[in-house]
């Protein structure tokens, strides 16, 4: 009976370090991140099939490999991103218990992880087009170098500058399926850059206390909420003329998007000069951020569908 007892001990134990690795490997990785890229990667697989007549199913090798190839190239730029950032994610407390800063996981192979994530990516975007595995070194050398390496603990634009490699994966997807990158693409891309500035500044006033501990030069840390403010006002602003680029996916879609940048403006000016309140403000306006980026993304492929 004990001997039973001891067996079934040690597979569970087995089976929760199993656990523990696999969890690991996921904050490694940034799951979250990687998956909200993937909805934009195939937004931009999707549109560029639509737009130029070809089938889904014809080209679900080119498919597969994107996806799959983009989000191992994201999973790998994480991955390096922790490794790097590792002696001040545990001054954060949405950092802190990464596996780099926990000890769970050795740096090195941290940084290996990545790098192998990287190299397989990279193969799988050569499946596809040379401009979309261009347009994914583009991205990884953006966060990476320019953002994760030098802007980031240099200078308050380091969010714009991070905000390219945020824009590119709906460029990948389009440039998998059609090299020849359209207009539409190009909405897609400036979409995402414009949309990212409001959606982690309003991160950073919540966490301006952490990233002024880390010595991180977010706006708000340098500049005060004041600034702040103003600059996601200016950010989401600018996203209004650019759903009228996308009128090919037809009247009811451009109606949605604009319906959701008033909305967002709205939420944004409500509040606004109340200092009392500013925390709740940046709350609302980074959520509101999350769902926007959702229901666009998904109603893009939708209204191509109904």
């Amino acid at each position: 009976m004990k001997a039973f007892d001891d067996a079934t001990l040690k597979q569970h134990s087995a089976n929760i370090r199993e656990t523990t690795l696999w969890k690991e490997f996921l904050a490694l990785i940034k799951v979250g991140i990687v998956n909200s890229n993937a909805i934009t990667t195939f937004t931009g697989i999707w549109l560029a099939l639509y737009f130029s007549g070809k089938g889904f199913l014809s080209n679900i090798d080119i498919v597969l490999f994107t996806m799959i190839g983009s989000s191992l190239v994201i999973a790998g730029s994480c991955a390096i991103n922790n490794y790097y950032d590792r002696d001040i994610d545990h001054l954060m407390e949405r950092t802190k218990d990464r596996p780099t800063v926990t000890g769970k996981m050795n740096p090195v192979h941290a940084l290996w992880i990545g790098i192998f994530l990287l190299t397989i990516g990279f193969m799988f975007m050569l499946m596809t087009t040379l401009t979309a595995t261009l347009i994914s070194l583009v991205g990884v050398v953006t966060y990476v170098f320019l953002y994760t390496m030098w802007s980031k603990r240099l200078y308050t634009i380091n969010t714009v500058i991070g905000s390219v490699s945020g824009a590119v994966p709906p460029l990948i997807g389009w440039a998998a399926i059609d090299a020849n990158l359209s207009v539409v693409a190009w909405v897609l891309f400036l979409i995402m850059f414009i949309w990212q500035p409001p959606h982690f500044l309003a991160l950073a006033m919540r966490r301006t206390e952490e990233y002024r501990a880390a010595n991180i030069p977010m706006l708000p840390v340098v500049h005060g909420f004041e600034i702040t403010k103003r600059q996601i006002m200016v950010w989401i602003v600018c996203l209004l003329p650019l759903p009228f680029y996308l009128y090919e996916l037809g009247t009811g879609f451009v109606i949605l998007a604009t319906l959701l940048n008033i909305g967002w403006i709205i939420m944004g000016i409500k509040n606004f000069k109340n200092k009392d309140q500013e925390m709740k403000w940046a709350t609302k306006m980074f959520v509101y951020s999350i769902n926007y980026l959702t229901i666009l993304f998904v109603s893009m492929v939708l209204f191509t569908i109904v």
